[in-house]
């Protein structure tokens, strides 16, 4: 993989911010190999995203850093420099259901997604086997339904132990605390299989039979204080009709949820990903 930096940025529109970045930029030798904006009309809010071949630069991704600050005062821009041939650790949780875990090891495994996946944590021991056959340790952390803190304060050490970008919700059947969704804002991912808003909590599947519904779908999101409601990464559908039970629904789920979690993963270690508000926007 060819070594770059990536530059996402955001900021209040105005004209010439795509100028004063590329000039900045290009003054040092800089290679723009790839480059995505995007203006929202209606919060007159500004999006990008660059990658920067790394032996056009004569310097590393601090020093760039340094030299955009100026800019970043200037233009009150959000800015990340990231470099490329560092890659994100996440963590995978999950509970009884393997698919979409089973999904990411074996993309990890293969390379389809470049990460490091220090552990798999769950509330169960019903994924060991698989977790261990890929090498990776494995954490049972019991999450009792009458006193649940003590269970989320090891999640949490163990989550801080590792030193990680991100948090993967594999069908992690469980709702995070509060005070974890604020520590780790706009860092753990999670799995609904529902294409939300609509059927948010428990037994989606069932909710959609019952309601006759022509599409089922999944959504990949950031996790928040408001269960199911937070900033939607990856969406798609399947269709269905009135033949389908709950049973077929949730078979057929099963292969979108997957899809789109490995896509809203990828997505997020590549710094797709902006968000604004309760909105993304998403560079692919």
């Amino acid at each position: 993989m060819t070594q770059t930096y990536r530059l996402v940025l955001d900021c209040p529109d105005q004209v010439g911010i795509v100028t004063k970045v590329g000039g900045l930029i290009t003054e040092h030798g800089g290679w723009i190999s790839e480059a995505s904006h995007h203006s929202d009309v209606d919060s007159n809010w500004f999006f990008s995203r660059l990658e920067i071949s790394a032996d056009s630069l004569p310097f590393g991704a601090d020093v760039l850093r340094e030299k955009f600050q100026p800019l970043v005062e200037e233009l009150k821009m959000n800015l990340r420099v990231i470099d490329n041939s560092v890659p994100k650790r996440v963590i995978l949780m999950a509970s009884k259901g393997s698919h979409c875990l089973s999904d990411l090891l074996d993309r990890w495994k293969s390379g389809d997604i470049n990460c490091e996946i220090p552990c798999v944590i769950s509330n169960h021991d019903d994924m060991r086997g698989l977790t261990e056959f890929y090498g990776i340790p494995y954490h049972h952390v019991a999450i009792e339904k009458d006193n649940k803190a003590p269970g989320f304060a090891e999640v949490e050490r163990l989550v801080d132990s590792y030193d990680v970008d991100c948090v993967v919700l594999a069908r992690y059947m469980q709702i995070f605390p509060q005070s974890l969704c604020e520590k780790y804002r706009h860092q753990v991912l999670n799995i609904h299989h529902s294409f939300l808003p609509s059927f948010i909590g428990g037994q989606p599947y069932h909710q959609a039979s019952r309601r006759g519904v022509k599409l089922i779908g999944a959504t990949c999101h950031y996790v928040t204080e408001q269960l199911d409601e937070g900033p939607i990464i990856d969406q798609d559908v399947v269709r269905v009709n009135h033949t389908d039970s709950v049973e077929d629904l949730v078979r057929l789920g099963k292969d979108v949820e997957k899809t789109v979690l490995a896509r809203g993963l990828r997505a997020h270690l590549e710094d797709q990903i902006l968000v604004h508000g309760n909105k993304t926007v998403v560079f692919n």
